[in-house]
């Protein structure tokens, strides 16, 4: 990122300040609301008082130990360790020397404290850079008050302040005392890019050795003293309500303590309705739960079946007057006047986020007030839910931020979180819930399913003259402005007006249409994006084979083509280049059986460009032999290794989710489930070589959770179909017979 980008001024509710802590550390805090300017030496004097509350995000020792705090929830994103990399660069100290902690929330002092849509690096980026910055130069000026000398003589290194002349070294360790007496600088120098030791360089994960020695860390493996162990009932049927259950014979059962119906909402984010088991172990409460009958009410939505689905959606798409996403030009006329039009239905079923450790959260409830230790990507909503639903001010709810294993968009809702509390709040103990493997699968925040009904047509040339796409997807009634109500597609379902290739062509029209349901959905790894990327780059690879044109040729045409929003042609122009050097891009050079694709993809502030080579079969067994990733994300990449994981996790990902990943629905229910019938991809599966490139461009420097995912998996249907002429429209990919001969 360029110096002019970095510098710019800082709003007032970052205004950064500095306070020292007991034991004569340095505090470097960063405050929300503006207090105005102040020395350090006030902020001393006053962070003994009651009403100043600092969020100290840097505390150095006298020993020179540096402790920076993390305020995201790190989910495996690798967060925990890139955004202190930031602030410990321009702080200049030796990575050795860092000590990283998770906040708890709170977000009056630490701002916006959530991990999702790639966010957490760009929309923290700068002002980690000036809180270091301005930690280095208060230190620096200590150093030179102490030598007597001019602060521009000095200049810091390794945790250090050195004078240019003399050699003379003070250790930060040994300045905090000074520092904490300065006033706060207005500005302070950043680094030279040039001149970055730690961010670009691979820094392993803060908590990888607790993590391989299998210490606590992650939300279940939470333990206090006299806690008990919950499991909790709901309805299969999504929207179900408790009638009645044999509630007595579960209480005599070994080890448990309490077993009691909770109401609940028709929130499906929230708490359902259901029916908690407390026990002294969750084996007692896994066991009880066995032998628990539940008469349920299971509501309107007990007849809703994927079959019936997949036929509303066919009847959807022949009948006219459905909702118009955007449109250019004259489409109908643009067709009539088509030297060759295409059609391809595209479809994908509903899935399961499934991460690796189930939800679970502890939950106290002790004096009025709740405490809860929860792996959470939005722990600030299940605080206001708690709130809401409980009765219990906010101020009076103290959220731990665990580390989660896996979130992928699960964990930004919160109903495992306020079952927890609603449990522990009729419990005089903390209370562990832990989901099973089946709760995880049968009432997940799901990817919704969705169905895209194509159309292009091609000039003489081998050009898109014309694009249509009804897309049908899924939502709940909802109220409508200006009264009444209407079905609003959810999270994952709905299709935006600048979604590729809308806005490169002349004549182009989105439709979609709306199917109720209360199958709940929410955010799952790039949403939308994930299926969006999949049925566009498959229908342009479409296309291309249909003008008997290059496949990244007739892409980098496209590309030139743009008539408007906000999507930077330039960019993903350099990024398909990119990928097609890096891969040597030559798809004639492969006999059938092998097969060579591209597909790219802009999602989540990333330009991705993938090309993928594979192998199929004569009797249709895929192996994906490599895979080429090109990525520009901006100026600079903060921890190499961190970017690289991201990258290759989301191929994975991509992967396993398109070759094995459905869940059926039958009688308003999920069919599936556990694993068994739920496969998740092995390492036999994974693509044999992954290659990952960055191209550093002069943009603000984005995240990479998300925008590696989308491309995945047009480009392996794209190399199936070069490999053996049959085109991918639907997942998983068992569904697609693959054989040939």
């Amino acid at each position: 990122m360029s110096t002019a980008t970095l510098s710019r001024p800082m709003a007032r509710r970052d205004f950064l300040r500095l306070s020292a802590i007991g034991g004569g550390g340095l505090v470097l805090a960063f405050y929300l609301k503006s207090a105005g300017t102040s020395s350090a030496a006030e902020v001393v004097n006053a962070s003994g008082a009651t009403e100043f509350s600092p969020n100290a995000f840097i505390r150095i020792a006298p020993t020179g130990i540096v402790t920076l705090v993390s305020k995201q929830p790190e989910i495996g994103q690798g967060i925990k360790t890139s955004l202190p990399m930031i602030i410990a660069e321009e702080l200049e100290v030796n990575w050795k020397d860092v000590v990283v902690e998770q906040a708890d929330l709170n977000p009056q002092l630490y701002g916006g404290q959530s991990a999702g849509g790639s966010r957490s690096t760009p929309t923290n980026y700068e002002n980690f850079h000036k809180l270091g910055a301005t930690g280095r130069a208060m230190l620096i000026e200590a150093a030179a008050q102490t030598w007597g000398i001019p602060a521009g003589e000095c200049f810091a290194l390794g945790g250090a302040v050195h004078h240019r002349t003399s050699g003379k070294t003070l250790k930060y360790g040994e300045l905090v005392a000074k520092a904490a007496t300065l006033p706060v600088p207005a500005s302070a120098p950043l680094k030279d890019p040039k001149d970055y030791r730690i961010l670009g360089t691979r820094i392993g994960g803060v908590d990888n050795p607790k993590i391989v020695t299998g210490q606590p860390l992650f939300g279940i493996d939470t333990k206090l003293p006299g806690m008990l162990y919950a499991v909790y009932e709901k309805c299969p049927v999504f929207g179900g309500k408790v009638v009645s259950a044999n509630l007595d014979q579960i209480k005599t059962l070994p080890g448990v303590k309490d077993a009691f119906i909770l109401e609940g909402t028709t929130n499906t984010a929230g708490l359902l309705p259901g029916v908690a088991i407390v026990a002294d172990s969750t084996w007692s409460a896994f066991s009880a739960r066995k032998q628990l009958k539940v008469s349920w009410d299971e509501g309107k939505f007990a007849n809703d079946s994927w079959d019936a689905f997949v036929a509303k959606a066919k009847e959807l798409s022949s009948q006219p007057g459905h909702q118009q996403v955007h449109k250019d030009g004259d489409v109908d006329a643009a067709f009539a006047g088509a030297a060759k039009v295409i059609t391809a239905d595209y479809s994908y079923p509903f899935i399961s986020h499934l991460s690796i450790e189930p939800q679970n959260c502890t939950a106290h409830f002790k004096d009025g007030k709740m405490e809860i230790w929860a792996p959470s990507q939005n722990p600030a909503s299940g605080n206001g839910m708690i709130s809401q639903l409980l009765g219990i001010p906010a101020t009076d709810i103290t959220v731990h931020m665990m580390r989660s294993g896996g979130g992928f968009g699960r964990r930004l809702t919160a109903d495992f979180i306020i079952e927890a509390a609603a449990i522990a709040k009729q419990v005089p103990a903390p209370v562990k819930l832990t989901w099973s493997r089946e709760d995880d699968l049968h009432h997940d925040q799901f990817r919704a399913g969705g169905f895209h009904f194509l159309k292009g047509g091609l000039d003489a040339g081998g050009k898109i003259v014309a694009w249509k796409n009804h897309f049908v997807t899924f939502g709940t009634m909802e109220p409508s402005r200006g009264g009444g109500s209407s079905v609003q597609p959810r999270s994952g379902g709905s299709l935006d007006a600048d979604q590729f290739p809308s806005r490169f062509l002349a004549n182009y029209l989105c439709e979609q249409s709306v199917m109720e349901c209360n199958i709940p959905m929410g955010p799952w790894r790039a949403p939308g994006n994930n299926v969006f990327g999949f049925v566009m780059q498959g229908f342009i690879d479409e296309l291309a084979h249909a003008a008997g044109r290059d496949p990244l040729e007739f892409r980098l045409d496209l590309l030139g083509q743009k008539k408007g929003g906000n999507y930077n042609a330039d960019r993903m122009t350099g990024v398909v280049k990119f990928a097609a050097a890096k891969a040597g891009w030559n798809p004639k050079q492969f006999e059938k059986g092998r097969g060579q694709g591209i597909a790219f993809h802009f999602s989540h502030s990333g330009y991705i460009a993938m090309v993928a080579e594979v192998t199929v079969s004569k009797d249709g067994q895929l192996k994906v032999d490599r895979v080429v990733a090109a990525c520009d994300v901006g100026a600079q990449i903060v921890n190499l290794s961190g970017a690289e994981n991201q990258v290759q996790g989301s191929i994975v990902d991509g992967l396993g989710t398109m070759m094995f990943q459905e869940l059926n629905i039958e009688r308003g229910r999920i069919v599936q489930n556990n694993l068994g019938e739920y496969p998740m991809i092995r390492i036999p599966d994974a693509p044999t070589k992954i290659e990952v490139h960055f191209l550093k461009t002069d943009y603000p420097t984005t995240g990479l959770g998300e925008p590696a995912i989308p491309p995945v998996a047009p480009v392996i249907g794209n190399a199936i179909f070069a490999a053996t002429g049959t085109r991918v429209r639907q997942f998983p990919l068992s569904r697609t017979d693959l054989r040939w001969s």
